[in-house]
Order: C-alpha cells, then sequence, then structure tokens
C-alpha cells in the first residue's frame, strides 16, 4: 500500500513516482501494490477534468505505467475516458453535449497489460466534493482473482456504504479481501470516524479491507494518510504514518477463508451491482527473507493531528507552487506566532522572514515579544515602522475627510501600509505572504480588506480563535519536551488579544468574548444551525443575532480572501458556498 504526494496535473511527475514505488514493492516481494485514488492526475484535478488533452495524457501516462510494472500486480487510481456520450441533459449542465463519459477509476495493471478496470460508483457532491461535475457514476463491482485469493477492487465513497458495491463483491464475487483506494481530505474527528466505518464494513462482510489513502497538501484540503488493514473481526492489523509518504507492506494469509461462507447473503433480486470477474495469471512468487511483520502506528491525538495537518498544508503548498521563501508580518500576537512557528516548521527557519511593522500603538509588549520569538525560531526579523507613512496618510487624507471625526477609517489605514509593504517585498523577492487571520476574526469580518488579509496562503484560517490558543501551548510543551524552552512567549499567550490599531484596544471591543464567539460560530457555520437553536444553548438572542449578523455581512470579504487550510468537518470557503446578496435570515 503505496501513500503517495501527488501534484495535481503533474501527471508525468506523478507516474515516475509511482514506478519508484513499483519498484520498491518489487524489491519488497510484493504480490500486488495498491496506489490512492486518482493518484495519476493527483485529486482533486477540478476543471482539468474537461480538457480533452488531459484525458488524453492521463491515458498515455497510463500506458506508460505498465511497462513498468512485471512481475506483481498494481492497482492505480486514474482518468478513464467512457466509450459512449454523456446524454444531452446531463451535459448541458457541465461540458459541450457529445463529449464523452469520464469515469474515476482504477486499474488492475497486470503481467503488463491493464487486466481490469473498475468506476467509482458513488459520487460524492458535498463540502469540497464536486465529483457529480466532472465523473459518470460506475455501475458494475469487480472481483479479481490470484492464485487462489479473490480480491475487490472499488473506490473511496463506495465503502461507505452498507448497500455499496463491497457487499456484491463479497456475497456474489466471493471476494476475500477488499482494496479500497482513496482521496480523503482530513478534517478533525476524520481518521476515527473512517476507523470505525471500516471497522464495520469489515465485520458486516466478513472480509479483510485495505483502505489506501492519499497524503499531502492540494490548495485548502490536506490528505492525512493513516493507510490501514483492517481484519474481518474489524481490528486495525496495519497502518502507516500520519501526513507522511510510506510504503506499508503486509503478509496476509487466507488459508482459513477459503472454505469461509460470506457473512452477508445476497439474493439475485437484491444484488445490486453485476459483478465482472477477472482471472490474474500466477506469477513466479518471489522468495523473501522472512514474513513481514505487521507495522501498526498509533494515532496521533488531536492537537499533534491538526498542528500535523497545518505544517503538511503549507509545505506542500509553497513547494507545490515552486515559492522558496516566505513572509509572515509578526504582530507580537498570537496568531502571527503561531503562523510563524508552523511555517519555519514546514519549511525551516532559513526560508522564513518575519516582517514587524510598528504603528503609533504598538506596545512596547509587543515589540519585545516579536523579537523574541524570531529569536527562538532563529528566524530573520525584518522591522519596518509605519508610523510616518500612516501620518502622511492621514494628513493627505483631511482635506477630504473634513471634520469629521476619527473612527475605524484611520485604523484600518494602518492595516492597509501594512498589507501594501509586506506585498511590495513579496514582489521584490518573490515571497510568499502567509496572513495570519484566525476563522473567528474571518467568520465574522474582523479583518481588514487589503490589510492584514494581503497575501497568498491563509495558514490559520479554518483554526478557531480558542484552538489557536491550545496550539500555541500544544507547540511550546513539544518544545520544552525536546529542547528545554519554549518558542512561543508565555506573555503572548496570556495577554488579551488586540489589533493595537488604538490605544487600550483588545479584542472584546468589538465582539463577545471567545468563549462565547467560538461555540456560536461553530454551531451557525459549522453545523448550519438556526437563532432559535443557538440561543436554546445557553447564549443570549442578542448575541446570536449579532454574530449572525455579521457572519452574514462579512461573505465579501471572505471571497476575497486567500485560499486556506481546511481542518475543520465545515471550513470557510468552498465547504460553505453563501451568496453574497442574500436577505435570507435563518430564525
Amino acid at each position: 500500500m503505496v501513500q503517495m504526494n501527488p501534484v495535481v496535473g503533474d501527471v508525468d511527475g506523478n507516474v515516475r513516482a509511482i514506478g519508484k514505488w513499483v519498484k520498491h514493492a518489487r524489491q519488497d516481494g510484493a504480490d500486488i501494490v495498491v496506489f490512492p485514488e486518482l493518484a495519476i492526475t493527483g485529486y482533486p484535478p477540478e476543471d482539468l477534468v474537461l480538457r480533452p488533452s488531459f484525458l488524453r495524457d492521463t491515458a498515455h501516462a497510463l500506458q506508460w505505467l505498465t511497462t513498468q510494472c512485471r512481475d506483481l500486480t498494481v492497482v492505480v487510481g486514474y482518468l478513464e475516458e467512457g466509450g459512449s456520450p454523456r446524454s444531452r441533459e446531463r451535459a448541458s449542465f457541465v461540458v459541450p453535449s457529445g463529449l464523452r463519459q469520464v469515469f474515476n477509476a482504477a486499474a488492475v495493471i497486470h503481467d503488463r497489460r491493464v487486466a481490469a478496470t473498475c468506476q467509482k460508483t458513488f459520487l460524492p457532491n458535498y463540502g469540497v466534493f464536486d465529483e457529480s461535475r466532472y465523473f459518470s457514476p460506475g455501475q458494475k463491482a469487480l472481483v479479481c482473482q490470484i492464485r487462489g485469493v479473490r480480491f475487490g477492487v472499488n473506490i473511496c465513497e463506495d465503502i461507505w456504504y452498507a448497500g455499496g458495491p463491497t457487499r456484491d463483491q463479497v456475497a456474489v464475487g466471493g471476494a476475500q479481501l477488499i482494496l479500497n483506494i482513496n482521496a480523503s481530505p482530513y478534517h478533525v474527528g476524520k481518521v476515527r470516524t473512517r476507523q470505525r466505518m471500516l471497522a464495520e464494513r469489515a465485520k458486516q462482510n466478513n472480509v479483510v479491507v485495505s483502505y489506501t489513502n492519499m497524503v499531502g497538501g492540494q490548495d485548502e484540503v490536506v490528505f492525512d494518510g493513516n493507510s490501514m488493514i483492517v481484519d474481518r473481526k474489524g481490528q486495525v492489523v496495519a497502518r502507516a504514518a500520519a501526513f507522511e509518504e510510506e510504503l506499508l507492506v503486509a503478509d496476509l494469509s487466507f488459508d482459513d477463508q477459503r472454505k469461509a461462507r460470506p457473512a452477508v447473503r445476497v439474493k439475485r433480486a437484491g444484488q445490486q451491482y453485476p459483478v465482472k470477474r477477472v482471472r490474474l495469471s500466477s506469477v513466479e512468487r518471489r522468495k523473501t527473507k522472512k514474513p513481514v511483520p505487521l507495522k501498526n502506528r498509533d494515532l496521533p491525538h488531536d492537537l499533534e493531528e491538526i498542528y500535523q495537518a497545518l505544517v503538511t498544508g503549507v509545505r506542500d503548498y509553497v513547494r507545490k507552487n515552486g515559492f522558496r521563501h516566505v513572509l509572515v508580518a509578526v504582530s507580537g500576537g498570537i496568531d502571527s506566532a503561531l503562523t510563524a512557528v508552523i511555517a519555519a516548521d514546514a519549511l525551516g527557519p532559513d526560508r522564513v522572514t518575519g516582517v514587524f511593522m510598528p504603528s503609533p500603538f504598538t506596545s512596547r509588549e509587543s515589540r519585545s515579544d516579536a523579537k523574541a520569538l524570531m529569536k527562538a525560531l532563529h528566524v530573520e526579523l525584518l522591522t519596518l515602522s509605519i508610523t510616518r507613512l500612516w501620518k502622511q496618510y492621514v494628513r493627505a487624507l483631511s482635506p477630504t475627510f473634513g471634520e469629521r471625526a476619527s473612527d475605524v477609517t484611520e485604523e484600518n489605514l494602518q492595516a492597509r501600509i501594512r498589507g501594501t509593504l509586506v506585498m511590495a517585498l513579496s514582489n521584490k523577492f518573490g515571497h510568499l505572504v502567509l496572513t495570519t487571520g484566525n476563522k473567528s476574526e474571518m467568520s465574522v469580518g474582523y479583518a481588514t480588506l487589503y490589510g492584514d488579509m494581503a497575501g497568498g496562503f491563509a495558514v490559520i484560517k479554518d483554526v478557531p480563535k480558542i484552538l489557536v490558543y491550545d496550539l500555541a501551548r500544544y507547540r511550546n510543551l513539544k518544545a520544552v519536551d525536546t529542547h528545554g524552552r519554549v518558542v512561543i512567549p508565555q506573555r503572548v499567550i496570556d495577554r488579551a488579544p488586540s489589533a493595537e490599531l488604538k490605544p487600550g484596544q483588545t479584542d472584546q471591543d468589538a465582539l463577545p468574548p471567545y468563549g462565547v464567539l467560538d461555540p456560536i460560530l461553530e454551531a451557525y457555520v459549522e453545523q448550519d444551525c438556526s437563532l432559535r437553536e443557538i440561543a436554546g444553548r445557553g447564549f443570549s438572542l442578542q448575541t446570536v443575532k449579532h454574530v449572525m449578523a455579521m457572519v452574514d455581512r462579512s461573505e465579501y470579504k471572505r471571497r476575497q480572501a486567500p485560499v486556506g487550510i481546511k481542518i475543520t468537518q465545515k471550513a470557510l470557503g468552498k465547504d460553505r458556498r453563501m451568496p453574497i446578496t442574500n436577505r435570507y435570515v435563518k430564525r
């Protein structure tokens, strides 16, 4: 089982990587090697699927790959172009009519040829998924047999349904092993939910399940790996690493199962999927020195898992988009501190520069803490004062503003000057700017358009404020365990959060306390609860109404924000697509 980190669109690079993994698997004596869903194209390929040239290149890549697959069987995800045109009704919503069908498919390569294929049956069309936009659903189930062992192949969502292909592959096709290939994105709690589902599916069908998942970051989604083998009793007997590429090798025996009856009996009338059976010729068995012991890694705890996801997301976004260096506008506050630490862990301190831009309202504590953080991280700190620039802006605008009192306009000018400076550095040196806004702020619009929102990648965009503090404490504890000293100054964690755009300012001047705000936002944004449902959880009706209004009013800002890493079940962006012009109030 190869949990690999492909790059979307890099078809040639992906198949070369697959070829190298195949060689490693052959050296380890593998009979079958399994790759993730759409490993050849990367996932999700989105509108690349609509380009005929992309489909042709994928087909050519698969042909080349077959030449590399000798003496073993390879299961790999790819795009399959079908033989019949889409119906005019369906195609009118997607692509010009007459385009051939496209399937999210798996190829079974054996003896240097594609011996069988299967198509994904259940196409997810929720959250970050748009598969019904691109793919036609498969209608058949596949069972292959090699050296007396029957295995079924299905794809990602197919195994989540009790009545899906797995049932017929076992009950009708006699499969003893299910090879399920995946590109399953991470969010908090997903790994354990996934494991419970796989255990249930294995026990229901009295079958061994091999679950091979993708790993790495792709724009806002992160794939966590955690590939696993679940036995017929629902126990995890082997697990790969989280957030790392890995070849997981396991010896499986089916001698005791050859005469066992399937746990589920399906009458012909109840069969959902015609089962295609393919017998693969045996190849000479390669001898290994000794049986391969099962590797079963422990799951990381929640904070470690989230932190690894954020590090992976930053590392891969920077690497896959060709950047060498990043900039972080550090303020002395908790959000920029966490962002800088994640960046340093993802890329190395020599590829990160902190930019500190004090104003007349920047406190001594912020100056001291920003310097201490950069010193602890061994990251370069660049200081650019904005005081003179801000005063010049105010002076230039004063004839037009006239006698109007100073307000949020002058505050936002500071943020926009900072945004201009950091983007100028980005332009001059080709560095990527990482923004530092958290989910709580982005939800209610507590951010300045073209100011602190200016940048290329939003690291903690899906991290609520309370979780920001938890992650900062986790990272400090990790540092103490490793080096005996904290990285983020304790005062940064203890101080009341403030944008420091006017004297004595704190976030709570404009927002409810985060202990109140975050649960309301989780209920409204992630759980889609109504006003009265949220108030029924013990929150003030007026406070809930105010928070909901801020969320709705700020949609236009979020549309102009950079993409950021998804770590919750519903992130702001592709997960939650609300109209900007919108008068609906969910009471």
